[in-house]
């Protein structure tokens, strides 16, 4: 069906003919848009597909006055550059698109005090928000819990207004666990960590996974950096690491991984023959540098869409806790950036 043609442009499409290109009454179309919860999903994807092919979009000014909801979600990153979030905000995209919920975006620019005032201006217009792993401080989270239901993203905080939507969590743990498993079987005895800033929870939680990890693997762990979580950052790292005299690193993330084995290399250091390097995140060019990255893999897309469902079974009243229970695994992803330890 397409909509007809007048003298100015093309005549937007209604309310009606969505209805009738999606063979439902007007009623049911309004509910789509207004409460999304209160359609079952087929009728609610046929709705969307056909209000997409028409290019319709309700008024959010109308749909507000008249039920008090914005029907989105806002969604707040530290760093769309960084290719780990535009994974996660893809996966909160689709899952967003499955429950009919338009999305907002901000992104911080790693800086922790821009979040709460993103958090206030997005929560004029959202019903919930997704913060990927937020830099603010516990108080500032605590406060953007208040202003809206939030689920955090690879950030725990324990006794927050926002706790009724539990975090979704990766298993960095484990994926330190493996990763320095993997240099100690390869005879990596004196094992370092490129640590990330300091405002990040997860380079805490990873800092500390490493230190339980060499403890237990009768390894000599040694701590390199912060540094900013970006190529220069491990660019910056590579001369520390050589001063530390170790033979394998395990870094905050792969573009940090990716900017220490280039500079090792100019520097005519070779990566693994005597500095094996494991990255963490996995993201898609991890495979295609030289040599391919050894690193820690995690289900980014999933966290976004998990972060959706729970926030989504916050506003229909159901139990979030329940959707999909318990950390993200992680995966040690094994390539050639890792080998025997110098002798």
């Amino acid at each position: 069906m397409t909509t007809p043609s007048a003298p100015g442009g093309p005549v937007p499409a209604t309310i009606r003919d969505v209805a009738a290109a999606a063979g439902v009454s007007t009623a049911t179309v309004s509910r789509t848009f207004g409460r999304p919860e209160k359609v079952e999903e087929a009728t609610r994807r046929r709705v969307l597909d056909a209000a997409q092919r028409l290019g319709f979009a309700p008024s959010g000014a109308a749909r507000t006055l008249r039920t008090g909801r914005t029907g989105a979600l806002g969604v707040v990153v530290p760093d769309l550059s960084n290719p780990f979030f535009p994974d996660v905000v893809r996966g909160v995209q689709h899952a967003a698109h499955e429950h009919g919920y338009p999305l907002l975006l901000a992104d911080s620019e790693e800086d922790p005090a821009a979040e709460l005032p993103l958090v206030r201006t997005l929560a004029r217009n959202v019903d919930a928000l997704v913060l990927c792993s937020p830099r603010a401080s516990d108080d500032d989270l605590a406060a953007a819990a208040a202003l809206r239901p939030v689920v955090l993203v690879n950030r725990e905080l324990a006794d927050h207004p926002g706790a009724a939507v539990p975090p979704v969590a990766i298993d960095n743990a484990d994926g330190v666990r493996q990763a320095v498993r993997h240099l100690r079987a390869l005879g990596h005895a004196r094992v370092g960590f490129v640590a990330g800033p300091g405002t990040s929870s997860s380079v805490a939680a990873r800092l500390a996974a490493f230190r339980a990890a060499t403890a237990d693997a009768g390894a000599e762990g040694v701590v390199v950096g912060g540094y900013e979580p970006t190529l220069a950052g491990g660019e910056r790292a590579a001369d520390d690491v050589l001063v530390a005299g170790v033979t394998g690193v395990v870094v905050y993330n792969d573009v940090m991984a990716a900017g220490l084995v280039g500079r090792l290399q100019r520097f005519g250091v070779d990566v693994p023959g005597r500095v094996s390097v494991v990255g963490f995140d996995d993201i898609a060019v991890s495979a295609l540098l030289t040599p391919p990255l050894t690193t820690v893999r995690i289900p980014r897309a999933e966290a976004g869409r998990r972060a959706v469902r729970r926030l989504h079974a916050a506003l229909t009243g159901a139990d979030p806790a329940a959707v999909a229970p318990g950390p993200l695994p992680t995966e040690l992803v094994v390539r050639a950036s890792t080998g025997p330890a110098p002798r």
